[in-house]
């Protein structure tokens, strides 16, 4: 982008169709910009220890209306948007040099105000581990600010045209305080698209914003991120040619890694899993040994972070740093939100997906055990004394987070959610001489459950296993999911894909 006209707004309904060096801008140089994010929160942990305070020479935006309240938010966790851009500029708005794109393979500009990576990192108050929640660009959603219903990665920049063109008709003649003015207007509607989708107005308390820039020279100055393939990958418009096993990647051929589509199971999203293990390994080597006793890689990347990243004003990353101390890499996890599948909408190609269902997992990813759940008037007397543990093995992340909510909502205690695999029956396993807490529970999943007394479970515990009779269910009465065997889902109910495993900054995990 250039200082000398506000870019045209996307078309409405264009279909997202195209080849050659714009498409691989477009749907691969932005996806590549995530790879910055977790190497923006590494370094505040780690290495102000070595090169001092991290907080000079970053670029800070104005994105809260009180940025004292959002440095400190309330309830003790933070919870971070990080965002990707394929912006040709460093975060000072100073060109990208034409070398630099084209060893990248970047391509030209075509769209590059479309925030096409979008990840929710969640830290509990204790700083001991974080979930990094993707959202699909290409998801169908209402957008804030009164531009209806369009892609989740559009929501910046109806923003931002419409008030650079807004800033150009009260007379603003300079285009560089306009753009600046305009992409604040952009992230502010972005964040509250985003807490719209996921019905938690107020949630995100900071902002990290990151773009092409330096991701060669940030791969390249630690020495390469271990990857795994489960097959061979050859693929010409990615450029990504690598064998299949585990391996170290870095410069143009990480790039490719990350930016593959075509060719590619499961197209964005499995594009997200390759982002996902990408990150993991990034995280796990920033934070290792070999980086954190190396004072020259650091400052290394260091340097190339800070050209390229913009946080929110107010945030001390120093602080930061202290907070996140106890984090280490196999207690950052990884997940995505759950889709309904593909879609065209005048033509354009989306990714539906349902809100109720994406709240309900967010609220299962972001519910810290040890929060208590709000008083409600349809909490069950005597439910507070129970402590429930839910094991998941419906298959459906959706179902999980619903149950999850609703027991919550009943006022049950809940430990941490746990995965099993996939099974068939819903059994509740109770200690035989507590009737009382399986009563409470059964009263809030439904009678027809199954029912196992269970010697090794403790007194004034439940645990629930979630089987597939629960995927697919219509919530029943208080907003309980119900098994399917008592009513069967209608045959036109959209189902979410099941889960796959998370990904964790602790092992290199293989993807296709």
């Amino acid at each position: 982008m250039t200082d000398q006209a506000a870019p045209t707004i996307p078309a409405r309904r264009r279909q997202d169709t195209g080849h050659g060096a714009a498409v691989l801008a477009r749907r691969g140089g932005k996806a590549v910009v995530s790879l910055l994010s977790v190497a923006v929160l590494a370094l505040t942990w780690y290495g102000w220890h070595y090169i001092g305070d991290p907080n000079t020479g970053l670029t800070t935006t104005n994105v809260f209306a009180d940025t004292e309240a959002h440095a400190k938010p309330l309830d003790g966790a933070i919870d971070i948007l990080l965002v990707g851009q394929d912006s040709r500029t460093d975060a000072q708005g100073n060109p990208l040099p034409r070398e630099v794109l084209d060893m990248l393979h970047a391509g030209v500009s075509d769209g590059e105000l479309n925030t096409d990576t979008m990840i929710l990192v969640h830290i509990p108050q204790n700083g001991k581990r974080a979930t990094a929640i993707s959202f699909p660009r290409d998801s169908w959603v209402e957008l804030t600010g009164g531009f209806g219903k369009h892609k989740l990665n559009s929501a910046f920049v109806y923003a931002y045209t419409d008030t650079y063109k807004a800033l150009q008709r009260q007379g603003m003649t300079d285009l560089k305080e306009a753009d600046a003015q305009a992409k604040v207007a952009g992230r502010k509607n972005l964040i509250a698209t985003l807490e719209k989708f996921i019905g938690k107005p107020g949630m995100i308390d900071r902002y990290a914003e990151v773009n092409l820039a330096s991701f060669y020279e940030i791969t390249k100055s630690i020495g390469g991120i271990e990857v795994c393939l489960k097959a061979p990958v050859k693929e010409k418009r990615s450029g990504v040619d690598l064998p299949a096993g585990r391996q170290t990647i870095e410069g143009v051929q990480a790039l490719a890694f990350v930016r593959q589509r075509y060719d590619l199971e499961g197209a964005d999203l499995g594009r997200i899993a390759r982002q996902q293990a990408f990150l993991s390994g990034l995280a796990r080597k920033v934070i290792s040994s070999d980086v954190l006793t190396s004072p020259g890689k650091i400052a290394d990347l260091v340097t190339a972070v800070k050209k390229s990243v913009v946080v929110s004003q107010g945030w001390d990353l120093m602080e930061f740093a202290e907070q996140m101390r106890g984090l280490t890499g196999g207690n950052i996890e990884f997940r995505t939100i759950p889709t309904l599948g593909n879609a065209k909408i005048g033509g354009a190609d989306v990714l539906r997906v349902d809100p109720a269902q994406v709240a309900a997992e967010v609220a299962r990813l972001t519910a810290d055990g040890d929060t208590p759940a709000a008083p409600t008037s349809t909490q069950l007397p005597g439910a507070k004394a129970v402590t429930v543990e839910l094991f998941d093995g419906s298959g459906s992340p959706a179902v999980a987070g619903q149950t999850h909510t609703m027991l919550q909502g009943k006022g049950f205690t809940l430990a941490a959610d746990q995965r099993l695999s996939t099974r068939n029956t819903t059994v509740v396993r109770y200690n035989p001489a507590d009737d009382t807490a399986l009563g409470l529970v059964k009263q809030a999943l439904g009678t027809t459950v199954q029912a196992e007394p269970d010697r090794d479970v403790p007194a004034g515990h439940v645990r629930v296993l979630l089987g597939k009779d629960f995927r697919n269910s219509a919530a029943g009465p208080g907003g309980a999911p119900t098994s399917t065997a008592a009513k069967p889902p209608a045959a036109t109910t959209a189902v979410p894909a099941p889960a796959a495993p998370p990904i964790t900054a602790g092992d290199v995990p293989c993807v296709n």
